[in-house]
């Protein structure tokens, strides 16, 4: 179906290649529909037995994110592909998180927003000393969607997934295997002697099994610590409205001598509004949510509307194509994003145009 995609079988193992390197394997609506196609196929193959999704060797970054500036477009226009690749995307998302078989993603590099939602919810993540770990999107006006609404809040650390969406932070390897988003790091020369590992395990009569253990052999233990100390984000970011975080942190960056507090709120002073908010409601919510497949209905009804929306198209305009890095949000104040406007966001679509998963999925 693509280029973009490289799919091949290497005995019982079936092999998912990014291969978009112009654009750090950003993914398209092809790249979605080109994965759920393999995934499915090998999902009802029982000679596969496993999955490993990695990008082209040689090349930089895991997934960059999505294809942001067709967004942007379709958006401007009338949001019908911008919503047909979020319906195309969160449909492979679904897909891996109830993927029967052992799924190995090796996020060796930049990974975000896309790469993100093609790696988190398979039950092997390999993370390297080049891997970088974010969901930026409020930069952009946009969310921590791909699921973001499902795992953040479900990070081992309380609020960790908080802060991680509103301010868009980034973490390296290690620190990824602290926060519960890789679940391996290895040194990025030791690549060619996972995917023999998990090759091999593919062979086995208990390919999970094999694979974990030869993981936990093959990769290193240690864990870099996150700033801030853990225990340290409840107090700040433990909150249902961004105003209060915005007060918590105001009121510790008066005593912090590190300035950390002081940091994260200018960070979420640049950030949009709505944004903010948005995104701190998605996930609270997602928290509550039963299933993975009913928090990605919610935020299909979230991307389906903000594509649309000032902010995402100011967003990509000062950060993506202009490159001034002075988006005029609007509203500019967190006062003037009212429930109102949130709950019109939230709201369910009219029914034949809610998402749903793949039949069978």
């Amino acid at each position: 179906m693509t280029d973009d995609i490289i799919a091949r079988v290497k005995g019982r193992l079936g092999c998912i290649t990014l291969n978009r390197p112009a654009a750090l394997h950003a993914l398209n609506s092809p790249m979605c529909l080109a994965m759920t196609e393999a995934l499915l196929a090998w999902r009802d193959d029982p000679a596969i037995t496993t999955v490993l999704v990695d990008h082209a060797e040689g090349t930089r970054g895991f997934c960059a994110g999505g294809d942001i500036r067709m967004l942007a477009e379709s958006g401007a226009k009338d949001g019908v592909e911008a919503r047909a690749f979020f319906h195309a995307e969160y449909r492979l998302n679904h897909l891996i998180h109830v993927y029967p078989k052992p799924y190995v993603a090796l996020i060796d590099g930049v990974t975000m927003g896309g790469g993100v939602g093609i790696s988190v919810h398979g039950q092997f993540r390999v993370a390297t000393e080049r891997t970088t770990f974010a969901m930026p999107e409020t930069g952009i006006g946009l969310f921590p969607d791909v699921g973001g609404g499902w795992f953040l809040p479900r990070l081992p650390e309380r609020e960790l997934g908080t802060w991680l969406a509103l301010t868009g932070a980034r973490l390296k390897g290690q620190e990824c295997v602290t926060a519960g988003i890789a679940t391996h790091f290895v040194p990025s020369e030791l690549l060619g002697a996972v995917r023999a590992q998990v090759a091999g395990a593919a062979d086995t009569h208990d390919p999970r099994s094999a694979i974990g253990s030869g993981l936990d052999a093959l990769c290193e233990a240690t864990r870099k610590p996150i700033v801030p100390a853990p225990g340290a984000l409840v107090p700040l970011f433990g909150f249902d409205t961004v105003e209060e975080i915005f007060a918590a942190l105001a009121g510790a960056a008066g005593t912090d001598g590190d300035g950390w507090p002081q940091q994260q709120l200018a960070t979420l002073r640049s950030k949009s509004p709505q944004t903010l908010k948005v995104a701190l409601r998605q996930i609270r919510a997602g928290a509550r949510c039963a299933t993975f497949a009913e928090n990605m209905a919610m935020e299909y009804r979230i991307g389906a509307r903000v594509v649309q929306r000032h902010d995402f198209l100011e967003g990509v305009r000062a950060v993506i194509i202009d490159k001034d890095n002075a988006p005029h949000w609007s509203p500019d104040t967190l006062e003037g994003v009212t429930e109102a406007m949130l709950d019109a966001i939230f709201a369910p679509l009219p029914a034949n145009e809610e998402w749903t998963p793949l039949p069978g999925a």
